[in-house]
């Protein structure tokens, strides 16, 4: 609706996954880096987390991008599973035929050791990823710590990459699953971006759409940290969102008020509201903390 208003070529906030538009915080560069350096470990595990929106899916796809070509991948996109169907659907990502009516748990799991062995021979390494995590079952987390039991002097044959949301520490806290928590090699937690990084964001996105951050002001772009708290997903939505109202306005800038009334859109009032008020205390409260900071040096001058 608005890409030739703007001289858009592009939709710059679409929510679908597009590698054209891959934004690389300095903190995504760290977690990619941390998962990459615990894939090269001895260890079965490596561990993402973050909250909804803040990017793992981004740094996921980055770490299968820098994988090794030597690597056979496994993906677990659907975590609601039992253990004997997460071990079905692990031999399915392998290519592995079976027997539906010989499924058993040592049935399914001598298949995958047989495989994971098979591949180790032949200098394949082979990478197990489950995204959402934090949904599986402390016994299908306990059935992927066996299948890590296969090893060599050096290595284990199976590294397994799980992605969730903060539930994923606490479940395993929990002492049934301590000896897979030990197995961990890596773990990163994703933090929602910073002020200056949401504007390296956008203009990211922007540049990509052959456009430029001038469409926004700059006090649009301290908004959008301020009522996003820096979640790239909701960012996209409001950005979206704002542009159309601009559109409709026909403003060329995308100004605050037009980015408020976005947010609100889809936000609600009441929540634009209260992030509204919260940065303002923020604010009082830093004021008054330099105020007496300030007074105090100034005391010191005359004592």
């Amino acid at each position: 609706m608005y890409l030739n208003y703007f001289g858009l070529n592009d939709n710059p906030f679409s929510i679908a996954p597009n590698p054209d538009y891959l934004y690389m915080s300095p903190r995504h560069k760290e977690a990619l880096a941390h998962l990459t350096f615990g894939l090269r470990e001895s260890g079965g595990f490596v561990m993402l987390t973050g909250e909804v929106g803040t990017g793992k899916t981004t740094v996921s796809r980055k770490l299968l991008q820098q994988l090794p070509d030597n690597t056979q991948v496994a993906m677990i996109l659907n975590p609601t599973l039992s253990a004997l169907e997460l071990l079905a659907t692990v031999c399915d990502e392998l290519g592995l035929p079976y027997t539906p009516e010989k499924a058993s748990l040592k049935y399914f799991t001598d298949l995958i050791l047989s495989k994971l062995a098979e591949n180790h021979q032949a200098g394949i390494n082979t990478v197990l990823m489950v995204d959402e995590a934090q949904h599986l079952l402390p016994e299908v987390l306990e059935q992927l710590r066996l299948l890590t039991n296969l090893e060599t002097n050096r290595e284990k044959l199976l590294k397994v990459v799980l992605i969730g949301q903060p539930e994923l520490q606490q479940l395993l806290k929990r002492n049934e699953l301590r000896q897979l928590a030990q197995r961990i090699t890596a773990r990163y937690h994703l933090l929602p971006l910073t002020a200056p990084e949401v504007s390296a964001y956008i203009a990211h996105r922007l540049s990509v759409a052959d456009g430029d951050i001038s469409i926004f002001s700059k006090s649009t772009l301290r908004a959008v940290h301020q009522i996003t708290g820096g979640i790239p997903r909701v960012i996209n939505l409001l950005c979206d969102r704002a542009l159309t109202l601009s559109f409709t306005k026909q403003h060329a800038v995308v100004q605050k008020p037009i980015f408020l009334a976005a947010a609100e859109q889809i936000l609600g009032a009441d929540v634009v509201s209260q992030r509204v008020q919260s940065q303002r205390k923020w604010y009082l409260a830093s004021v008054f903390v330099l105020a007496i900071l300030f007074g105090y040096g100034l005391g010191s001058l005359y004592v």
